[in-house]
């Protein structure tokens, strides 16, 4: 059973163990950092199981099976080919992200990013010593878009990438074939490299569907490089295995020499093992996790409309996160961040940690068991009925 309380305290865990350097205070529910509060797949636990039973724990090689469930689950999800010698394995997108950068930027070329959008996005351009240019999506009727207008202004001659979020965190926006082909044909028309975190792609609500830009055409993949992980989805985020596809030739040598250098090549024993049992028996887990984010999301969003009508909250075409929209309470982000901490006592992400644009809002995680969210909303709805919020 997914939808249960598991006691997270105590296990070397960020989200739980990290509240009181974060928040100041150990005094919140944690309803930050994006993992879940949800027991991962049991075929993902047998396979770690058996894995360790066995007493060596060398070096490892990425061996068929995890190609091959990889290419597999592509293929059938997202009616996404890809070929074996196109992916390349890191530990985490982030780490990918700034592979990237170092492997086909050079200092200070310009960065494209998309804000309001994930905050190692910022300091991957910046502490590479690349400049920073920000593409903000524009909200236009309770909906982000992409600004296409303004992309073509800000695209200059020492523009070389552009990362995108998509599925994006925190909007939870799904963008759109249409879109997405608008913005590989931008990108080509001024040589840019894509890149392409597409962590997220899994965990999609009906109607929309995950498309990955670099299925959309070959013109398109040869400038993308598309970042994807089990760890969301799955749960298991801490076992730090990503894949990274790049067709493109050329991109795929210079991303490569990189991880070389860095020395990062080689496989992780226990996350290999986990992203095949994901891939591979985790179909019905997800089925089952999704029927409870939603239904998580379906009440978060009528406990605010009902119950505090001045939260503004996006339902979200993707992701377990939601962004609320704070902006009628009139409070500084400073203000908000506080009441949030120590009125409602909950742990919250900061709006404005994910750029200027997210002035007057936060990112909750409702990626935990309902029980744990009615106390939150509880909390919170106390909290604004004594200031006057609602």
């Amino acid at each position: 059973m997914l939808n249960r309380r598991i006691d997270r305290y105590n296990t070397d865990c960020l989200k739980y163990d990290a509240v009181e350097n974060v928040f100041g205070t150990r005094d919140v529910i944690p309803l930050w950092v994006a993992d879940m509060d949800i027991p991962a797949p049991k075929a993902v636990r047998k396979a770690l199981i058996r894995r360790v039973r066995h007493p060596v724990y060398g070096y490892s090689l990425h061996n068929k099976c995890f190609y091959e469930s990889i290419i597999k689950w592509l293929e059938q999800r997202f009616d996404y080919h890809v070929e074996k010698e196109w992916i390349t394995c890191t530990p985490g997108i982030v780490p990918a992200i700034n592979i990237a950068i170092m492997a086909l930027s050079e200092p200070g070329d310009e960065i494209i990013i998309q804000p309001p959008v994930y905050p190692p996005f910022f300091s991957a351009v910046t502490d590479q010593h690349r400049t920073l240019v920000s593409n903000p999506l524009k909200e236009k009727e309770g909906r982000y878009e992409m600004d296409f207008e303004d992309l073509e202004s800000k695209i200059s001659k020492k523009t070389r990438m552009l990362i995108l979020c998509n599925p994006h965190n925190p909007v939870g926006r799904v963008f759109t074939r249409k879109e997405l082909s608008r913005l590989g044909d931008i990108c080509r028309k001024n040589n840019i490299i894509i890149v392409s975190d597409e962590i997220h792609a899994d965990i999609v609500y009906k109607p929309n569907k995950h498309i990955p830009i670099a299925s959309i055409d070959k013109k398109y993949a040869d400038i993308t490089i598309t970042c994807m992980a089990p760890s969301k989805t799955f749960n298991i985020a801490g076992f730090a295995t990503s894949e990274i596809i790049i067709e493109n030739e050329e991109v795929r040598r210079e991303f490569r020499r990189i991880t070389q250098i860095l020395h990062i090549c080689n496989g992780n024993i226990l996350g290999d093992a986990a992203l095949i049992a994901s891939y591979r028996h985790g179909r019905q887990w997800l089925k089952e996790l999704m029927e409870l984010l939603e239904h998580n999301i379906d009440f978060v969003i009528s406990f605010a409309r009902d119950y505090i009508p001045s939260l503004k909250i996006l339902r979200p075409e993707s992701t377990f996160l939601l962004w609320l929209d704070c902006r009628e309470w009139g409070l500084s982000q400073k203000e908000l961040n506080d009441f949030f901490i120590h009125e409602a006592k909950l742990g919250l992400n900061d709006g404005k940690s994910f750029g200027d644009c997210g002035e007057g809002f936060m990112r909750m995680n409702i990626g935990t068991c309902t029980c744990t969210l009615k106390k939150a909303m509880k909390q919170l709805q106390t909290a604004a009925e004594k200031r006057g919020l609602i």
